[in-house]
């Protein structure tokens, strides 16, 4: 069940968003999952600040770094998993390769957490899948993004990389449709934040 409601319209729904945040003695993950074009990453974007702001060590992780092309959102929540927080779980260090859309191969180097973030701050993880039932346990906070679907539609249309994305649209909507069937990530969210137009 739901605890919290929040809307991007409300003045300081980034301070309302980051008091959700648990404390812990260890680093924390919030995953912020939706439908394309819900705004996921304008809330991600928005939690960094105000979590900042309170002097928290962050980091975003946009899942767009571990797909493997625009066939791989399973594959990315996996690698989620795997590379991330099972090891952030164990009290290791996650190291993962992003993924290189422009070359269509993950990049030779590896990537891994500032030590104030893996030594206790946020790792904010942002995209779809970040909220799948396999990688849920290992996440201390679930943020699931809405918005009405002409609004979804439209702000995919206005993407500075709509051209790109276009052929894959239909691809991507269906395995988004698939993850959520399944796996529920709305139902099982801690918070909800809606993001109507502005």
């Amino acid at each position: 069940m739901t605890k919290v409601r929040i809307s991007t319209a409300e003045p300081a729904w980034t301070d309302r968003l980051a008091g959700t945040v648990p404390s812990a003695d260890r680093t924390r993950v919030v995953a912020v999952e939706g439908r394309s074009g819900a705004g996921k990453s304008t809330v991600a974007d928005g939690l960094l600040t105000a979590l900042t702001g309170r002097g928290e060590a962050v980091r975003v992780l946009t899942m767009e770094d571990l797909y493997p092309g625009w066939e791989g959102l399973a594959a990315g929540a996996a690698l989620l998993r795997e590379r991330v927080l099972v090891p952030l779980s164990r009290g290791e260090r996650a190291a993962w390769r992003r993924y290189d859309w422009e070359r269509g191969a993950f990049t030779r180097e590896w990537t891994t957490l500032p030590d104030d973030v893996a030594g206790g701050g946020v790792l904010v993880v942002e995209g779809c899948g970040s909220g799948a039932a396999s990688v849920r346990a290992l996440v201390d906070l679930l943020v699931w993004v809405d918005a009405p679907d002409e609004e979804r539609l439209r702000r995919l249309d206005d993407r500075w990389d709509a051209a790109v994305y276009a052929p894959y649209r239909r691809v991507w909507a269906d395995q988004e449709e698939a993850l959520h069937r399944h796996d529920h990530p709305r139902e099982h969210a801690d918070v909800v934040v809606d993001n109507p137009p502005r």
